[in-house]
């Protein structure tokens, strides 16, 4: 869980801080630091000074294995068993520490080899390689910006809920009406309704600018 939970949270690149890790798994900075400490000497993960922690290559093949099973799940949950999209990221955690490579590929065939999950994030192949998009998040844009969402980087059920009531879903176009100041709230276009967003929970939706067609 903590390799998949670095992989997660990280970009491919840059270096996962302790603080983010024991907060996505909900547990202290201190058993996190304790764990850590372990899977680097078990070669899986390096430490970057003042910054955090990678991936090394063992560790990256471990982390995309899982997430390969678990977003496996996901599809079957929502596509096959109509499972609350919202849901499906929690329910599929917990299927994948009971699934075998064997039955992972098994399920791949059987949804017809999907590339990503419902959230819109990438599916590993089968030997971990997952290809990186070149993509922003939210929060950062300027006002003005219009784009669409690609994907959500995994988070809790209730945050799902809550984007999914304000119809922030992979393929929806958003445009950036407004930024309060002091790290306020975004204003946001969807849908043709404006709606809120805290810059915390926009930081979790990856976007590309939406691509205008040329006039006739």
């Amino acid at each position: 869980m903590y390799l998949k939970t670095i992989a997660e949270l990280s970009d491919g690149r840059n270096p996962v801080s302790i603080a983010d890790i024991a907060e996505r798994l909900g547990v202290t900075t201190v058993s996190t630091s304790e764990m850590v400490k372990r899977l680097v000497e078990q070669g899986v993960l390096e430490h970057v000074r003042y910054k955090g922690v990678v991936l090394t290559s063992e560790g990256r093949a471990i982390a995309h294995s899982v997430i390969r099973r678990q977003r496996l799940w996901e599809c079957f949950l929502v596509e096959h068993l109509h499972l609350n999209w919202a849901g499906a990221y929690e329910a599929s955690c917990r299927l994948e520490h009971a699934t075998s490579a064997v039955l992972a590929e098994a399920l791949a065939a059987y949804l017809g080899h999907p590339t990503v999950c419902p959230h819109g994030n990438p599916i590993p192949e089968p030997g971990g390689e997952v290809a990186l998009e070149e993509v922003e998040t939210l929060d950062k844009l300027t006002v003005g910006r219009r784009v669409h969402i690609v994907s959500i980087q995994p988070t809790t059920t209730d945050v799902y809920a809550y984007l999914q009531q304000r119809d922030l879903l992979p393929g929806r176009e958003v445009v950036v009406r407004a930024f309060a100041p002091l790290d306020g709230p975004l204003t946001l276009e969807v849908g043709g309704k404006e709606i809120m967003l805290g810059r915390n929970m926009a930081a979790l939706l990856h976007v590309r600018p939406t691509v205008v067609p040329l006039a006739a």
